[in-house]
């Protein structure tokens, strides 16, 4: 499936600021009080959010790159490119989470060419964290985000590791 990446337009920040995820994945949703202001910064520039479509256009998930892509409580000290990705709630658990990762490290890497990629995931996201894995990635660091201290993991990697090709 091969998939686009595009700057994030109004209507897919109103569409994907609406997703709802079941338990335990419900922190990913944003309150409904919170949604204009959701949008607002999904639109904003400097937060650098994309959108992945699929090949008849279909909004399947969206991407973010730098500051807003880290949680805090998080080192972000060693340099790398932060990303944030959301998979459509009706698209995730079916094992294609290679394709969108890959999808997005292949973006990411003609638009921003970084020397490394970074990653920060919730603990519990035992969905993600093995896509991330086989995709080259290893865990740097565990802490609590606060104010709440939910428990997340940074992963990194090289823009290309040896012996792969694109990905």
């Amino acid at each position: 499936m091969p998939l686009s990446c595009s700057p994030m337009d109004p209507v897919s920040a109103r569409a994907v600021s609406t997703w709802r995820y079941d338990a335990p994945y419900e922190i990913y949703n944003v309150a409904p009080d919170r949604i204009e202001e959701e949008v607002q910064a999904l639109l904003d520039p400097q937060n650098a959010y994309y959108v992945l479509t699929d090949e008849r256009g279909s909004l399947v998930a969206y991407c973010c790159f730098g500051r807003d892509a880290q949680v805090p409580g998080g080192d972000y000290t060693a340099d790398a490119l932060d990303i944030g990705l959301a998979v459509r709630p009706d698209l995730t658990g079916q094992g294609c989470g290679h394709t969108y990762v890959d999808a997005v490290l292949g973006f990411a890497r003609r638009t921003f060419a970084p020397a490394a990629f970074r990653v920060t995931v919730a603990a519990l996201n035992r969905r993600a964290l093995p896509v991330w894995e086989r995709a080259g990635f290893r865990p740097v660091q565990e802490f609590a985000r606060t104010p709440d201290g939910l428990p997340f993991v940074v992963l990194t990697r090289a823009s290309l590791p040896s012996g792969q090709g694109k990905g």
